[in-house]
């Protein structure tokens, strides 16, 4: 694999990867057609599964090489990713606010960002292609970061990280398709929606990796930037989606460590 990706151009490397981060909230999304419903306490398993993906991500793909270029680099490692970390989560914030967009579970009159008159199925698609945008965005950075020959960049990492985040993909397309089924929508437009809502990656990832080849004296920033979004997403959204019912909590705060293991294992064992 790692070979594979070596031949590739760093944005067309991106672009392979987050067409792979699609394609697997592509097949969360296609449960639609095998099943009526997802047992709630399997669906908050994998919504914690998920959220300890990203945060281990986080940390592992993203904030500590970005810490190790910022002080090859010369900079103040610290303030670096300080900077970084929290300009991603600001950057979410502030999306999330002016973003009209609806959580699943919630009423029209709950919807969140600018009010609009957008149906509620549109509404529900938008908050997790909002949440997709860090995801995608990391794993441009990544392979980026890979091509300015940096020690703490690896091809093997990047890879890592794709595949991470598309384990935690896969329950993010069913918690689209799967309540857009209960709203009355037909099996095949739930499914062209669910998966829509991970169409923003690719976009998100070519757009990453093209921009830190052109300014590589940010990639330690853009590295922290992406970090600080993806735990935004965990923090307010997996996190208490995975607890709503406050049924299996026990359960979910395991599967979030189990998560969080195999995406540490990943980024170590190819990174």
């Amino acid at each position: 694999m790692i070979e594979f990706m070596r031949q590739f151009h760093p944005v067309m490397q991106a672009f392979i990867a987050t067409l792979f981060t699609w394609g697997v909230t592509a097949a969360g999304a296609s449960l639609v057609f095998f099943v009526t419903a997802v047992d709630r306490k399997l669906m908050d398993a994998l919504l914690g599964f998920a959220a300890g993906v990203m945060i281990a991500a986080s940390f592992w793909s993203l904030l500590a090489p970005g810490i190790e270029m910022a002080e090859h680099l010369g900079y103040i490692p610290w303030l670096t990713a300080v900077i970084g970390f929290m300009g991603g989560g600001i950057f979410m914030r502030l999306t999330d606010k002016f973003l009209p967009h609806l959580h699943p579970g919630l009423g029209m009159d709950e919807s969140e960002g600018i009010k609009t008159s957008w149906q509620r199925s549109t509404l529900l698609v938008l908050a997790i292609t909002l949440h997709n945008i860090p995801e995608g965005l990391a794993v441009g950075v990544a392979f980026g970061a890979v091509a300015a020959n940096l020690p703490s960049a690896t091809m093997g990492g990047a890879i890592a990280l794709a595949i991470g985040i598309g384990l935690q993909n896969f329950p993010e397309g069913t918690a689209v398709s799967m309540p857009l089924r209960r709203e009355g929508l037909s099996k095949g437009k739930s499914f062209l929606m669910g998966q829509a809502s991970g169409m923003v990656e690719p976009i998100a990832g070519v757009f990453g990796a093209y921009f830190v080849l052109k300014m590589q004296g940010i990639l330690p920033y853009a590295l922290a930037f992406a970090a600080g979004a993806m735990i935004f997403v965990v923090v307010e959204e997996l996190i208490p989606e995975s607890q709503a019912e406050h049924k299996h909590i026990d359960m979910v705060t395991m599967t979030t460590m189990v998560g969080f293991s195999v995406m540490m294992v990943l980024d170590v064992a190819l990174g």
